[in-house]
Parts: C-alpha cells; structure tokens; sequence
C-alpha cells in the first residue's frame, strides 16, 4: 500500500513539477497576446515562437510530438509558431545504466537480466517517450527493448493541459481554425501512445497488412519481454533514413526507397483504412540492401471505411471540377455545414495535396522551386477560412493530412521522381467500402488491436 502511495505521490509531484514549468512560458505568452488584443500593444510573435520553442525543448517530452502534428495542420498555429516548433527534435537525455536496471527489474522482475544472453548498457537510440537498448536472446535473436521513460503519464497529462491552454490563446487571436476536434484527437492518440501493448498489437497488424508489400520490413514483437511500459521486438538493421540521404544516393535508389514508403502508408489506408499517423523522418530506417524499416507503431489510426470512401472521392471531385461530390466528400470525412463557399476554400488545400496524383508523368512530388510554396497555399486557404467565419476539422482529418504532408516533405528531401498518379491508382484500384471494412475488422481481431470507439 505504501508502494502505490508513493507511485501516486510521484505521478502527482511530476505532472505539478512539468506544469509549473510549462505554465510560465504559454503564461507570459498570452498576457503578451492578450495585451495585443485588449489595449492594442504590438507584440512579436516570432518573440512568443522562440519562448515556446525554449521551454519545450528544454523539456523534451510527448509535447513535442504534438507541436511536430501541430505544424503540418495549415493554420492550427501562427506561421512564427510552425517555424519555430518544426526545428525540434523529440530526443530525450537517456536515462544512465543503474536507472535502467532499476526499470527493467519493475518491468520484467529482479531477474530480468538473465532472461537475456547479453543486454547493451548504452541507448541504441531515444524518442520522445522512451529509449531503445540492443539485447540478444538466449536462442541468438537480437532484439530491441524500447524502454518507456519515468512517470510518462503525468507528463503527458501536464503536456494536455498546457497545450489546450496554447490552442484556446491561438483561437482567440484567430478563428479560422477550430481547433477543439483537434486536441480531442491528439489527446487520445497521445494517451494511446503510452500502452506499449497496445503499440504491439499494432506492430503485428501492420506486419499482416504490409506482409507482401516489397521494400517494406516490419519488426515482430516479442510478447513474453512485452510489458505496457516495455516493448520488445525484433532488431532490424538498417541506418537513418536522414544520414541515407545525406549520403547522396544515386536517383534510382532514393525512388526505390519513396516509393516503399508510398506503399507503406497508402496500402494499409486504402486497403484496411488504417494509416501510420507519424511520418517522422526518424521513424524510417534504409537497410543495407536499400529497402526500408518502418518503425514506431505508436500513433495509429483507425477510420470507418467511408472516410477512406470520401478521401478518394474528393480527388475524383478535384480532377473533375465537381463541387458537389466535394461537398458530399468533405461531409463523408465529418467536416460540418458545408456550404458552396467553404468547399471553395477547402478545395484550395486538396488540390495542393492531390495536385501530384493528378499528374500522370514521371516528376517530383513538388516541382514548385519556392521552399515556401505549401506556406503561401496554406495562407491563401487561411484567409478564405477566416473570410466565411472559419471551419472546424473533425478529429479523423489531423492524422490524415500529418500523413499526407509530412509523407510529402520525405519526398521532398529524397528529391525522388515517380510517377505518383500510377502509384495512386495502384493502391486505390477495385476499392470497395464494405470490402474494406471487412478486411478492417478481421485484421484487427487477428492483431489484437482493440476496434474504434
């Protein structure tokens, strides 16, 4: 009993302690936004971007994952705030030797150690939720152990509250979007996040739906070393997909590895309505053979198959200059009272996404030179919003456009040449909603991935 009194105690001090240093800095900021807005005192928001950016930085948690969303969502923060918070890395200072000892032994027993044949000492690699140790097995396997930081639940409870308090100050200086679909979404999914079995589950069903995917290699988990707060999986090797690039690859090889990575998001989308919502550059690995690991099953949506419907119906509306079927498109994916003018605005932003879907030839994804081409699209959607009073995304459309430009900006970087209207029509060929949803169904109960709400 005295265990779990001081566990509370801890859970409790931690989330007060990230509070606490939290809360000066979103503070201070929206005294400065509320003074702007009251008393007509000019601020600099590049000034508030670079507070913020400091004081989550600093703290090197969950958050940061949300800012890193936050940032391909156009206008679900000033464009000051989406410079600033897009630079951040979610690496955490790893926790030292005698820590992680103490951490497995809560994980897997006093004994723990010699349920391996060897276990590194040092972090393999960190994320913003947990760092990753290399082991081997007693029958020679490698593996994997992410190990989930201390007190992560209060952090990221202390992490919500601060981040709703952020977006309710943005909503006040601008309307245009209406963000509170937005953190119901990006609560749940973060919450989801800290259930390593659940994170497991998710890795057998993306194993089953991308099993005869070529290029794409997906690790196992390892069910008996698999604790909530422990995730045990297969070793894949392989290098970042960043330092690949860095590498200067010839063209041949960085088209093979985008369009694994097409692949790797749209087949599960477009065939079991399931996608990958955090296209992180350092959640891909290049293997030695030049295929692709995909790694972090953490952040995983599930859609009803009409969203999945209604995503191939607005490209169909696009290409073809048909209003209507984009209204009934932005209705499917739960976008409310559409009207003539709202889809008007709305299509300003799909045919950015879809314009290279639409392009049957070989090219780039972006052939516009201006590295601020997405933020000038972006701005013009931004100002039609607030023209008609602005519009609220339904919680199924954050994941979906994070995928959709983060995916995009990979593309970008590996400067890759496809042709992604054939790799489009490809992945979308025969679908069909009650197929779909079948498949859906079945594959989640075979995974162990618990069906959406």
């Amino acid at each position: 009993m005295a265990d779990k009194v001081e566990g509370r105690q801890a859970t409790l001090f931690g989330s007060v302690r990230r509070f606490a240093r939290t809360s000066g800095a979103v503070g201070g900021i929206a005294a400065r936004v509320a003074g702007e807005r009251v008393f007509g005192i000019k601020t600099d928001r590049a000034s508030h971007a670079e507070d913020l950016k400091q004081v989550l930085g600093g703290l090197k948690g969950p958050l940061m994952k949300v800012a890193q969303i936050l940032t391909t969502i156009p206008d679900a923060l000033p464009p000051e705030y989406a410079a600033e918070l897009s630079e951040l890395q979610a690496n955490a200072p790893p926790m030292g030797w005698p820590f992680v000892r103490r951490r497995m032994a809560g994980e897997l027993g006093p004994d723990w150690q010699s349920r391996f044949q060897s276990f590194g000492q040092d972090a393999a690699a960190a994320a913003s939720l947990g760092q990753v140790h290399k082991a081997v097995m007693h029958n020679g396997q490698v593996v994997a152990c992410k190990l989930q930081y201390p007190d992560m639940p209060s952090t990221v409870e202390a992490d919500l509250r601060q981040l709703k308090i952020a977006m309710a100050i943005y909503h006040r200086m601008d309307n245009a979007i209406q963000n509170d679909e937005i953190y119901k979404e990006l609560s749940e999914r973060l919450r989801e996040e800290l259930d390593y079995l659940r994170e497991a589950a998710q890795m057998r069903l993306y194993g089953a739906m991308l099993e005869d995917v070529a290029d794409v290699h997906v690790p196992l988990p390892i069910d008996e070393l698999t604790t909530p707060r422990l995730l045990t999986m297969t070793w894949l090797e392989g290098g970042p997909l960043q330092r690949w690039i860095d590498s200067d690859p010839p063209l041949e090889a960085r088209n093979r590895v985008a369009e694994a990575l097409f692949r790797a998001w749209y087949v599960p989308f477009y065939r079991y309505g399931v996608i990958h919502g955090d296209p992180h550059l350092g959640n891909y690995q290049v293997r030695p053979d030049g295929a692709v690991n995909l790694l972090d099953f953490g952040a995983i949506r599930v859609f009803p198959a009409k969203f999945a419907r209604g995503v191939i119906d607005l490209f169909e509306a696009i290409r073809d200059h048909d209003d209507e079927k984009a209204a009934q498109a932005y209705s499917n994916w739960g976008f409310g009272d559409i009207t003539p003018t709202k889809v008007t605005v709305l299509n300003g932003w799909a045919r950015f996404l879809y314009e290279p879907l639409l392009d049957d030839r070989v090219r780039r994804i972006q052939e516009n030179e201006d590295g601020q081409y997405g933020r000038t699209v972006a701005e013009g959607v931004h100002s039609g919003l607030q023209s008609i009073g602005g519009v609220r995304p339904p919680r199924e459309f954050v994941l979906m456009d994070r995928s959709a430009v983060g995916l995009g900006s990979v593309f970008l970087r590996l400067k890759a040449e496809l042709n992604w209207s054939r790799l489009y029509h490809e992945v979308t060929a025969d679908f069909d909603e009650a197929t779909v949803a079948r498949r859906q169904s079945d594959a989640l109960a075979a995974a162990g991935v618990p069906p959406p709400k």
